[in-house]
């Protein structure tokens, strides 16, 4: 069983910067493939960032790449989730999501591990 705290939300100016963290309880958040996924109001929930065990390979949403940047510190189980150049568009509740495969690591039903969410608000 995992544990995940999400962590980092708030309200930012657009062209600002959140770094978002989880932190993962009750197993060693390094042997997971670890994701984000947010949902804006009235929308689906959609992939932004996610990697595998260990960061061996990272993938971003086109929406995000060059902007986001999806990080480890496996001493402290946490993952973040970097945040620049942050767009209104940007604005939802930030999920993060892990699993032991995730074979399709954009999708967000192959994660069986989910945190509560974090709010992230854009303004223009």
């Amino acid at each position: 069983q995992v544990q995940l705290v999400e962590s980092g939300g708030g309200l930012v100016q657009a062209g600002g910067s959140l770094r978002l963290s989880c932190a993962a309880s009750g197993r060693t958040f390094g042997r997971y493939c670890v994701g984000w996924f947010r949902q804006a109001p009235g929308k689906e929930r959609e992939f932004v960032a996610g990697m595998r065990w260990r960061g061996s390979s990272r993938f971003y949403a086109d929406s995000v790449k060059g902007r986001f940047t999806i990080s480890s510190d496996n001493a402290e189980n946490t993952v973040y989730l970097q945040m620049n150049s942050l767009k209104p568009e940007d604005t939802a509740v930030y999920y993060c999501a892990a699993d032991l495969r995730a074979p399709r690591l954009r999708v967000d039903t192959d994660y069986e591990y989910w945190g509560q969410g974090t709010q992230v608000t854009v303004s223009s």
